[in-house]
């Protein structure tokens, strides 16, 4: 693959608009992440009180993605994703406003987060499966490069600069700064023009498509396999690394230490991104799944030797992993879905994937408290590797092969 042919999606009008919108959504979401943990733990020093706080938002997320889902299919994606973003810019300005103001409390932060969590829960399909609606298929891995360019970019500065922002000017500020991208995200994406939507047969009702999404689900091998496994990976990455994380980082190597680590891990997917705009990836989901095991080793570095250099090298690695698995999944889901049928695709999987998220959050706060930090993330390391090995015994996800390169059709410059 030629650089020409790695940046052909950029000339096509209505990705580069999508582009444009993700990349600005993005460095504010990276900000973000970090203010609010640190936001709750000013509030109170309680892992498990942060816990709750991110399980308020997981929870309605996850009840609502199969809605999503449908909405998705039914409606332009475009205008579902941007009613998304309004919706999470109100509810980020308001957590914002609160913790600037110094009356931010718990139960406000958890109800807020609620309300977000809701929006993006009926978002998230639409965001995930718009863009084989916006390039041809032969330019599918470009155009989830360049995505992943821009995100995996803002991950290097996005929590340095929140980190930064948190020891000098507080939280709040950072919490901000996304509240105002996501609405500008909103308005970056008026101009794009997707085509009409053709449905092979009238809809009678939401529970119809649910239960087709189902039967097309459970009859792909390789989509349950590995959306059954994340589960449970989900679960522990959630507890281990974003509840237990901060609060032994900031008994260990400081706020800015953790800001460090977290930057590193972005460096790695950034890097295997640049890689994977000229490198076609073969065997998308095994390569993926031995990638996503490189989670593991961070986990026990930071429960056995939380030292600064080995946690920054060890996330730079995890960056790696993560980054194959995201191109080789994203790949294996465009590429072998039809468009009818990809949006409930990735609400079954997203359901599936992120089910247990609120459960590691709740759950490995008092795990910690009762049996100790370095006892807890070292199981979990041994646990996440285990989990990725059964993935791995799936002969449908070994041999999932790409589809075949062909000429990519003329890019499409329509005006508005």
């Amino acid at each position: 693959m030629t650089w020409k042919a790695s940046f052909a999606p950029l000339r096509n009008r209505n990705f580069a608009w999508y582009f444009a919108s993700r990349f600005v959504n993005t460095l504010g979401t990276m900000m973000a992440s970090i203010a609010l943990a640190f936001a709750v733990l000013d509030i109170t020093d309680s892992p498990a009180a942060l816990g709750q706080v991110l399980a308020a938002r997981t929870v309605p997320m996850v009840a609502l993605l199969l809605y999503g889902g449908v909405i998705a299919d039914r409606f332009p994606r475009t205008l579902v994703l941007q009613l998304s973003n309004v919706g999470s810019a109100l509810a980020q300005g308001a957590i914002a406003l609160l913790v600037l103001g110094g009356h931010a409390e718990i139960w406000m932060l958890a109800v807020l987060g609620a309300v977000h969590g809701a929006v993006s829960g009926i978002g998230f399909p639409a965001m995930a499966s718009v863009l084989p609606q916006l390039v041809p298929k032969e330019h599918l891995q470009p155009a989830n490069a360049l995505v992943s360019l821009t995100r995996n970019g803002m991950m290097v500065l996005g929590p340095t600069v929140g980190a930064l922002l948190v020891v000098t000017v507080g939280p709040g500020w950072a919490l901000a700064v996304d509240a105002s991208t996501w609405l500008l995200s909103a308005l970056l994406l008026v101009p794009v023009a997707l085509p009409p939507k053709e449905r092979g047969e009238a809809v009678t009702s939401t529970l119809q498509e649910l239960r087709e999404g189902w039967t097309f689900f459970w009859a792909t091998p390789w989509l349950w396999a590995v959306v059954v496994g994340f589960g449970f990976l989900n679960f522990i990455h959630a507890g281990a690394w974003f509840t237990l994380g901060p609060a032994v980082a900031d008994d260990t190597i400081g706020r800015q230490g953790w800001g460090y680590v977290l930057s590193a891990e972005a460096v790695g997917l950034l890097l295997t991104t640049v890689v994977l705009l000229r490198v076609r990836l073969e065997r998308p989901l095994l390569l993926g799944m031995i990638g996503i095991a490189f989670l593991a080793p961070p986990f026990f570095v930071l429960g056995a030797a939380p030292h600064l250099l080995v946690l920054v090298v060890a996330a730079f690695v995890a960056g790696v992993g993560t980054e194959v698995f995201g191109m080789g999944w994203n790949l294996a889901m465009q590429e072998n879905i039809d468009d009818d049928m990809l949006s409930r695709a990735y609400s079954y999987d997203a359901l599936g994937s992120f089910v247990a998220i609120p459960l590691g959050q709740i759950a490995f706060g008092p795990l910690a408290l009762a049996f100790g930090f370095e006892e807890v993330l070292v199981v979990s390391a041994f646990a996440y590797l285990a989990i990725v090995a059964l993935v791995l015994c799936s002969k449908a996800v070994r041999s999932l092969p790409r589809s075949p390169a062909t000429p990519a059709p003329p890019v499409t410059t329509a005006t508005p």
